[in-house]
C-alpha cells in the first residue's frame, strides 16, 4: 500500500504543476546582466530561444548552443531583429560526446568565465530504436549524460565566473520536467537492453528527466562550497518542438493543455538570474518561478553518488 500511495502522490504532484497559478515573476524583473556570459543549450527553439531572448534584452553575452548551424543562424537572426542584440553560435551535439568536448573546448578558447549555464536542450519520446553515437539510449544520453559532461568540462569557466559575478555565484540551471515524478533510474536501460525496449519511449523520458534532477542536486552538493548554484526545474506543460515525436492524437490533446514557450522560460530564468533563489541551492523549481520539491528519491545521497559515479566512468576517456 505504501508503494501505491507514493506513486499516487507523485502523479498528483506532477498533475498539480500542470495548472500553476498566474506567474508573479516576469522577465522585466531580471537585473541588468551586462558583463555576464551565458550558454543556453538548445537555444534555437522553444523555451531555449525564449530564454536567450530575455538574456539578450538584459545585456548578457549569450552563446546559443545547438546542433544545426542553419537553424541556429535563423534563430540568431530572428533574435537580432527582436532584441537588437547578437547571440553567438556554439555547435553542440549532446548525443555525441566528442562533439560535447569540442563545444566546451571552443568555448574555453574564447572565454575565461561562464556565469550562467542553462542545460535546456532535450529530446522527448523519440523512437526506442534511436541511440546516441556513443551507444546510449537517446533520451538518457542526450538529456543526462551529454549535459553532465558539458557541465563538468565547463566547470573551470564556471568557477572563474564565481569571482566576477555580482552575487559571488555562478549558476547551472537544468531543465527537467514534471516527468521526473513518474519514474526513477534503471541503469541497465542506459544502453541497449531488453528491459529498455519494455520501458518504452515515455518511460525512458521519465527516467531521463528524473536523472536531470538528480545530477543538478549533486552538482549543488559537490560545488556549493566553491560558489556554484545548481537547480533543476519543471518548465511547465508547453507547446514546443519537443512534441515532434508525439502521435497526431497525442499532439491534439497536448495542444489543449499546454502554454506558450515564453511561460516555460520564466522558471529557469528565475533560477538563473534572480536573487530570490540564492539560498535554495539544489532545489527543484516549478511553474511559474516557484520553489517546489521533486520525488523523494532525488534527495537520496546514495542515488546521487551512484549516478554521478556512473556518468564519470562513461566520460573518463572521452
Amino acid at each position: 500500500m505504501g508503494g501505491f500511495a507514493s506513486t499516487l502522490n507523485n502523479y498528483k504532484a506532477a498533475t498539480a504543476q500542470s495548472f500553476p497559478p498566474k506567474p508573479k515573476f516576469s522577465t522585466d524583473q531580471i537585473p541588468d546582466l551586462a558583463g555576464r556570459v551565458v550558454i543556453v543549450t538548445g537555444g534555437n527553439t522553444g523555451i531555449g530561444k525564449e530564454t536567450v531572448k530575455a538574456l539578450l534584452e538584459h545585456n548578457a553575452k549569450v552563446y546559443l548552443a545547438a546542433r544545426s548551424k542553419s537553424r541556429a543562424d535563423a534563430a540568431i537572426a530572428d533574435l537580432k531583429a527582436t532584441t537588437g542584440k547578437d547571440a553567438i553560435f556554439l555547435e553542440l551535439d549532446l548525443a555525441n560526446l566528442a562533439s560535447v568536448r569540442r563545444a566546451a573546448e571552443e568555448y574555453l578558447s574564447k572565454e575565461q568565465e561562464l556565469h550562467i549555464l542553462f542545460n535546456n536542450a532535450g529530446v522527448m519520446w523519440c523512437p526506442v530504436e534511436m541511440m546516441t553515437d556513443d551507444g546510449y539510449d537517446m533520451q538518457f544520453g542526450t538529456n543526462v549524460l551529454g549535459h553532465f559532461f558539458f557541465t563538468e568540462l565547463l566547470m573551470p569557466a564556471l568557477l572563474a565566473g564565481v569571482k566576477s559575478s555580482p552575487d559571488g555565484h555562478a549558476r547551472v540551471v537544468t531543465t527537467s520536467s514534471s516527468a521526473a515524478y513518474l519514474d526513477t533510474l534503471h541503469p541497465e536501460t542506459f544502453r541497449d537492453h531488453p528491459k529498455r525496449k519494455k520501458m518504452g519511449s515515455k518511460g525512458l523520458y521519465f527516467q531521463s528527466k528524473f536523472g536531470n534532477a538528480v545530477v543538478a542536486r549533486e552538482v549543488a552538493r559537490r560545488y556549493a562550497d566553491k560558489g556554484i548554484l545548481s537547480y533543476s526545474c519543471n518548465p511547465g506543460n508547453l507547446w514546443t518542438d519537443l512534441q515532434r515525436y508525439a502521435s497526431s492524437a497525442e499532439r491534439l490533446f497536448i495542444k489543449y493543455i499546454t502554454y506558450p514557450a515564453s511561460f516555460g522560460a520564466l522558471t529557469q530564468l528565475w533560477g538563473g538570474t534572480m536573487p530570490d533563489v540564492v539560498d535554495h541551492n539544489g532545489d527543484f523549481l516549478i511553474p511559474w518561478a516557484r520553489l517546489g520539491r521533486c520525488r523523494k528519491e532525488v534527495y537520496d545521497p546514495k542515488v546521487g553518488e551512484e549516478l554521478w559515479s556512473y556518468l564519470e566512468e562513461q566520460v573518463k576517456d572521452k
